[in-house]
């Protein structure tokens, strides 16, 4: 390891380095400081994962009496026993904060996303804020494991309500809940397990949303149905129980098949894949989900209103069709007013993710008049900056952009890099206190398989940093403030690096400026490319970026979800090295070190062994810089007062975002303090691509 022995030892205690990296000077890779203490932290209890959850037949079925009267009655709805499964999913009441709940209320959510139709499945974003959560459900469920220990966590089931193992472990059966219906009446079944996976995930024409791959799954996995309650999936290796997570959100949420199939190419004839992709646009009212509340409404630029599912398959243990919420809402605004109307109490739940509003929001909440409250929890917001380690034409870079790839893969530069970020400022530029934490990058400080003495620190060291730049070749040569190439490569240019970032977010940006401004004093000249949430997703999935700030996923706050996505264990499992079609990864050696890692930690049962593993890969992706950490941070959960069954210490992310994790189908509002809110009231979905609900 480097050493440039220039600083002077009061600035190795300036930068709070421990009395052992003294000795070494600041520039000395050492252990990442402790965070300073948050004492706003929520507290989770937590519970067995038998404890929250069952499938089982009841005595009896209830549900909202307009419902019964208006449409059960007058012949327009089948009795709700014969709208539920067999054995539908019962909530059990001990897991329920506040108990048993009542009908009635809406949530009014406010997002700055826009939809751009109903094709979850095929890669179309229903405009994030939750929406495409509700609507969405999945084989698995892994959002409400916070609450249990990391030892007892496996997924909880969902769609499917169980599982067995052959005795070999290369096979999987998986039970599909029997007789669930989706929200049109037709029946739920294998077919459409069978459609999402071979016609959209398996299908390299077609790109579901959150980045479905079948290598999100295991390399060479391969699903079948039995029948049509059971699925089968046969895996290369033993046992590999994380792909478990793979199918909950976001990976494995399939579609209406009986609706997309009517666009897709496959089935319809003379429709190409992007009519199939674009054929359930936003005004497409009705569409079929298997979740708790389907769109009734769209106005663009305005709102978009969801009402209860009459067929949804989950209850309470009195036998209650959930949900107990009527009514749902989007206002189509800006993530930075979500927070300021949750806090106003015009919306009614925000997840507090952007620091920059941290403070106001706080002053706001301790107010006795205040109609929300605000419950902080872990430090699991973090966000990194990427580097394109694809050598081998991903996306395919010009010759500028190839050259910085080359740069990506020097070590050297990393470290450079990674050494000229002063993550204490960059934490301040976004919120003073004790909010914001050095973060090196890595796995996140909140989850369970965090460990911090195997987590490799590079001191802030901006003359150290420009050493490593000329021991890397680059060197100011034409005195302008910024290095150049070599004579002999590009001419001899300045080095010039394309940064990607969302122009959706606040902090991104902020972020991103911050490094534009702190990589010109090394001598590096970065340029931004903001674009909205689309257009960067098209350019980060299509290879066409340099560098790119990141909010971390789920693989680095959870680690047990999405745990592919850890490193390039296929050719599009990696948020930064992947490869072209038919082309193949050009893995450094480190690289390959952390695919080896994350392979055992998949295919391993044992707690111990892979608590083992996840601190071998936290010191090796830290040492190599696998990515350059910027800051970490916990969130809030803001939500109004009048809402019961709230968990405490509930994460706004970590498994899924807090809309999942607080089980919103289990959410109410007692009878007293609900609200004239709803804008269609004792109303239900119509058919499907009609407009508005059915009266």
């Amino acid at each position: 390891m480097n050493s440039f022995r220039h600083l002077k030892t009061t600035s190795a205690l300036l930068l709070g380095v421990s009395a052992f990296t003294v000795t070494a000077m600041a520039s000395e890779p050492t252990v990442v400081p402790e965070q300073p203490a948050f004492p706003a932290q929520g507290k989770i209890t937590y519970v067995p994962r038998d404890s929250i959850l069952e499938y089982k037949a009841l005595p009896e079925y209830h549900e909202p009496d307009w419902v019964t009267e208006k449409f059960v009655k007058a012949g327009k709805l089948p009795p709700v026993a014969e709208r539920l499964p067999k054995e539908p999913l019962v909530f059990k009441t001990g897991n329920m904060p506040d108990g048993l709940g009542v009908y009635g209320d809406t949530m009014r959510h406010v997002i700055g996303g826009r939809p751009e139709g109903w094709n979850y499945s095929a890669g179309q974003t229903q405009g994030w804020g939750g929406i495409d959560i509700e609507m969405s459900e999945c084989l698995t469920r892994t959002a409400p494991l916070y609450q249990v220990e990391a030892k007892d966590v496996e997924p909880l089931p969902n769609l499917a309500k169980s599982w067995e193992w052959s005795e070999d472990g290369h096979k999987l059966t998986m039970h599909l809940i029997e007789g669930a219906k989706w929200s049109d009446g037709v029946p739920f079944s294998s077919e459409d397990v069978m459609f999402y996976w071979d016609d959209n995930v398996v299908d390299p024409n077609v790109s579901p949303l959150n980045g479905a791959t079948p290598e999100t799954f295991g390399e060479g996995t391969t699903l079948k149905a039995i029948d049509a309650n059971t699925v089968e999936w046969t895996f290369k290796d033993a046992f590999p129980r994380q792909y478990l997570y793979s199918m909950a959100y976001g990976t494995f949420c399939p579609g209406p098949a009986h609706i997309l199939k009517t666009k897709h190419p496959k089935y319809a004839k003379g429709f190409t894949y992007d009519q199939y992709k674009n054929g359930f646009p936003p005004e497409y009212m009705n569409i079929p989900i298997m979740g708790a509340w389907v769109p009734v409404e769209y106005r663009p630029d305005d709102i978009i209103v969801m009402r209860r599912n009459p067929y949804y398959w989950k209850v309470d243990e009195a036998g209650n069709q959930l949900p107990y919420l009527n009514e749902l809402h989007y206002k189509l605004s800006t993530w930075a007013d979500r927070d300021v109307q949750a806090i106003a109490g015009s919306g009614d739940f925000s997840n507090l993710e952007q620091p920059e509003n941290f403070v106001e929001s706080l002053k706001r909440a301790a107010q006795d008049t205040a109609p929300a409250r605000l419950a902080f929890g872990a430090r699991l917001i973090g966000y990194n900056l990427y580097m394109n380690f694809s050598g081998n034409g991903w996306g395919e870079p010009d010759e500028r952009g190839q050259a910085v790839r080359e740069l990506n893969r020097n070590e050297d530069f990393r470290k450079a890099i990674t050494m000229a970020v002063d993550r204490k400022k960059i934490g301040e530029s976004l919120v003073k206190g004790p909010f914001t934490a050095i973060y090196p990058g890595g796995l996140s400080s909140g989850t369970s398989f965090y460990d911090r003495q195997s987590t490799v620190y590079y001191p802030f060291d901006l003359e150290g940093a420009k050493a490593l730049l000329e021991k890397a070749g680059l060197k100011d040569t034409d005195g302008n403030g910024f290095v150049n190439y070599p004579a002999d490569k590009l001419g001899g240019k300045d080095v010039e690096v394309v940064l990607l970032v969302t122009s959706d977010y606040n902090t991104d940006k902020n972020l991103a400026e911050g490094v534009v401004g702190q990589m010109e004093q090394l001598g590096i000249r970065v340029v931004l490319n903001s674009l909205d949430g689309k257009q960067r997703d098209a350019a980060n999935y299509g290879g066409r970026w340099d560098w790119m700030v990141l909010r971390n996923g789920a693989e680095l706050s959870s680690v047990v979800q999405n745990t592919p996505q850890l490193a390039a264990t296929g050719p599009r499992t990696s948020w930064n090295h992947r490869v072209p079609e038919g082309g193949k990864l050009d893995l450094m050696p480190f690289e390959q070190e952390l695919v080896d890692i994350v392979n055992k930690f998949i295919a391993s049962s044992d707690n111990d062994e892979r608590t083992d593993l996840m601190k071998q890969y936290q010191k090796v992706a830290t040492t190599n810089v696998n990515s350059v950490g910027l800051t970490e941070y916990p969130g809030a959960l803001v939500v109004n007062k009048r809402f019961s069954n709230i968990p405490v210490g509930a994460p706004i992310f970590m498994f899924n975002w807090a809309e999942d994790t607080i089980i919103r189908e289990r959410v109410f509002v007692a009878a007293d303090k609900q609200g004239d809110y709803e804008l269609f009231p004792q109303q239900l979905p119509g058919k499907p691509g009609e407009k508005g609900p059915m009266n």
